[in-house]
């Protein structure tokens, strides 16, 4: 470059200089309830839907629900790599490594968690028992989920990391760093991730969420999602072994 181009460029005034590739934090809040909104949306409004109605029982279209699900959850994901590659940055970042420690990690984080929900389910039933006279509202996974189609393999294994990577690493991460606030990361994605349960009902989704706070305090301290995503893909691959 010319000597007298290098000159000129030192002194442009500070609003003619290139701008910083970082969004700003408007803009990050954008992006931050636009995936969510396409990720969990569904989700949320379908689960409050059948708290109040019960499950659908249309067993001829489940099949189609599968591969609906398996597409959207994709498309998600796809979204979020799109939305870090922004910023330059990777999955890696948000704790998507692996490490030899991970198995046993994510063996003892399943066992510690499954502890968890079950002294919760105990204590959810009991508060539950006391309040209503009653037992829980009887939903199991085979009358929500009902027949098992093909593409329920498929989305058993891409749905851990589709819920881990979104809701549990990229919202506690964005919260943490635009709050200033590990304790409001947690409770966010922890409130999140029970909401879109509730198809369970209230005593199944607030079971289930004493597995997911144990999820949201272990990422908040570790920063690893990996362990997580095995701990969950051990749960739903049991879970579809159930439907079966």
């Amino acid at each position: 470059m010319p000597e007298e181009l290098v000159i000129q460029a030192s002194v442009l005034p500070v609003e003619m200089l290139p701008e910083r590739t970082c969004p700003s934090n408007r803009m990050r809040w954008f992006e931050f309830v636009l995936l969510l909104s396409i990720a969990f949306g569904p989700s949320v409004l379908t689960s409050l839907h059948q708290l109040v109605t019960g499950p659908a029982s249309t067993p001829s279209a489940q099949d189609f629900r599968w591969a609906l699900s398996l597409l959207h959850e994709m498309t998600s994901l796809l979204l979020l790599g799109y939305i870090l590659s922004r910023r330059k940055v990777r999955f890696a970042n948000l704790g998507l490594r692996w490490s030899r420690k991970d198995l046993p990690s994510g063996v003892a984080l399943a066992i510690g968690s499954y502890c968890a929900y079950y002294v919760g389910r105990i204590l959810v039933h009991s508060i539950y028992y006391a309040m209503f006279g009653a037992a829980h509202d009887g939903k199991t996974v085979q009358s929500i989920f009902g027949h098992v189609g093909f593409f329920a393999i498929p989305i058993s294994l891409l749905n851990p990391l589709f819920e881990e990577m979104i809701v549990r690493a990229y919202l506690m991460t964005e919260i943490r760093e635009l709050t200033g606030s590990a304790l409001l990361s947690v409770v966010s994605s922890f409130v999140l991730q029970t909401t879109y349960h509730l198809y369970y009902g209230w005593e199944g989704a607030l079971s289930l969420g004493f597995l997911f706070l144990v999820f949201a305090i272990y990422y908040s301290r570790t920063r690893r999602a990996t362990p997580i995503i095995l701990a969950h893909g051990a749960f739903d691959l049991l879970s579809l072994v159930r439907l079966w």
